[in-house]
């Protein structure tokens, strides 16, 4: 039943079906968008964690977009594996990189990610989701790589609009990437033809 049946909508604020109505990502024309209802039950650490998550997705799938497009226009010089004779520009990206790789950069990357994930990005539950310690705007910080201070927003304004402007270009990375694969996978190169229609 719905409708007046049930009284108006905006009666019910306990309900734990708005129970992060005001988070932050909750951005028009959308709102508060959860189809599944996996946030149905109001259980706060389950969504902040699903959150941390998001935050994390969404990061990585911005680099993954700049790695689909840079290759094309830049390669690093010299060997990508000077045992194996191959050169950085010899290899190809998007999904035909997947079988060039050799199985010893395999292994550098997954034991690289394992370590950024086990060690530098563990969601400390007092702080925010995707709001690492010694790091800042955008996850970037001191860590092994980089040796800066991270950029830390003291205005709580700015902050909240940075940071829904972070998750808003987080999901739309996540969905660019799946249109660039299927578009890889489709047209069968990550060249122009990829990208613009065929004259």
């Amino acid at each position: 039943l719905t409708g007046s049946a049930w009284g108006a909508w905006a009666n019910y604020t306990d309900s734990p079906l708005r129970a992060f109505e005001g988070e932050l990502g909750v951005q028009a024309p959308v709102g508060f968008w959860d189809p599944l209802g996996l946030s149905a039950d109001g259980d706060i650490d389950t969504f902040k964690r699903r959150r941390a998550v998001e935050l994390k997705h969404g990061r990585i799938c911005m680099l993954a977009c700049i790695g689909y497009i840079v290759p094309e226009y830049f390669r690093w010089p010299g060997y990508l594996s000077p045992e194996k004779g191959i050169k950085f520009a010899d290899m190809p990206h998007g999904i035909a990189a997947i079988g060039k790789v050799p199985l010893e950069g395999w292994v550098q990357i997954v034991l690289f990610l394992g370590h950024y994930e086990g060690y530098f990005w563990r969601q400390d539950p007092k702080r925010a989701p995707g709001d690492y310690e010694g790091y800042g705007f955008l996850g970037a910080g001191k860590n092994f790589i980089f040796n800066f201070d991270p950029i830390l927003f003291q205005d709580p304004e700015v902050r909240k609009t940075k940071l829904a402007a972070e998750l808003a270009n987080g999901r739309l990375a996540m969905v660019a990437l799946m249109a660039m694969l299927f578009q890889n996978g489709t047209v069968g190169t990550t060249g122009p033809a990829m990208w613009l229609p065929s004259a």
